[in-house]
């Protein structure tokens, strides 16, 4: 009967502070003064305390009170309620503020080797509570599943067009580049390869319905030339970064994942009719989370910085006199 008057409303978490103070001090005037209340407020809730649980909390002292074995056993389940009830709150306010939480960030390629990571880090070295969870797709797929609220934005290559319900912001402009292993034959020539030379070589293509692969085919059509008929269609970065060192393929990738790789070099040929504007998409019918808002500022300081790094290298690479593309 006691548990069901407990849940009825009666008791109110005024009623758990109230005796848990009294037990900290030891009086009901110290109770009354460490609440800034009067002591017959006190008093008043300590009877409605106890009159709900049919027993006494506390036996009166000639100088204060001390817990009956009731009163233990109530103080203690009282300590935790309160306990949980201040981590709810703190983790409340760390949700608000983004210290807490969880953002679901998709990409593909493009921003996937520097944009993103060093995101993640700044953000995990100012939110280390808060979980990223990053999944990797096609561009199509991540759309999907974007505007089915399993992810709260995906970072990579923009898309000319994208479904109404997204939108999309550009943080930095990064090449497509045709990238090949240190070492590999087509680098010994002193000049430009066209396409024309490159396609007794083997290569690595997006796979089908992928923006990049109808770009490569447009540059390939462009020149007037066929696909390079000994090909490997392939999405996995791990899948194809291997067949790059390990074999004389080509690959037409974004120019960061190369240029941070030792073991691969970026070829002369230019790809210019290949957009390059790297970004986020997030939907338009929803406020990003905290979380995700503060992996957005991340994201576009790394980006403002990538944007002046991909400056610098087309300087070099006009200085150089070689054509950037």
């Amino acid at each position: 009967m006691a548990t069901d008057r407990l849940l009825d409303g009666r008791v109110k978490i005024r009623h758990l502070v109230l005796v848990t103070a009294i037990a900290d001090e030891g009086t009901l005037v110290r109770a009354a003064a460490s609440l800034h209340i009067t002591q017959p407020v006190v008093t008043r809730g300590l009877r409605e305390v106890e009159e709900v649980l049919g027993v006494p909390l506390f036996e009166r002292m000639p100088r204060g009170v001390k817990p009956t074995p009731y009163g233990h056993v109530f103080i203690e389940r009282a300590r935790s309620v309160l306990a949980e009830l201040r981590a709810a709150g703190e983790e409340v306010r760390l949700l608000q503020s983004g210290q807490m939480g969880t953002v679901t960030v998709g990409t593909h390629l493009a921003g996937s080797n520097l944009l993103l990571p060093r995101a993640i880090a700044g953000l995990k070295a100012e939110h280390p509570r808060l979980t990223v969870v990053v999944r990797e797709g096609t561009p199509d797929t991540l759309q999907q599943l974007l505007l089915a609220g399993d992810l709260d934005l995906t970072v990579g290559r923009l898309s000319p067009t994208v479904p109404v319900r997204l939108e999309q912001e550009r943080l930095h402009q990064e090449p497509i580049r045709l990238v090949a292993r240190a070492g590999h034959p087509v680098l010994g020539g002193a000049k430009a390869n066209s396409l024309a030379e490159l396609i007794a070589y083997p290569w690595i293509f997006p796979v089908a319905q992928t923006a990049l692969r109808a770009e490569l085919e447009a540059v390939f059509f462009h020149e007037g030339l066929p696909l390079p008929p000994d090909r490997v269609e392939c999405t996995s970065m791990l899948t194809l970064r291997t067949l790059l060192i390990s074999t004389d393929v080509i690959a037409a990738l974004p120019m960061f994942i190369a240029v941070d790789d030792r073991e691969l070099r970026l070829l002369p040929t230019p790809l210019s009719s290949v957009r390059r504007s790297v970004g986020v998409t997030l939907p338009k019918d929803r406020a990003p989370s905290p979380a995700a808002s503060a992996l957005l500022v991340h994201l576009r300081e790394e980006g403002a910085r990538l944007a002046e790094l991909e400056r610098e290298y087309s300087h070099a690479a006009l200085q150089a006199g070689v054509r950037y593309a």
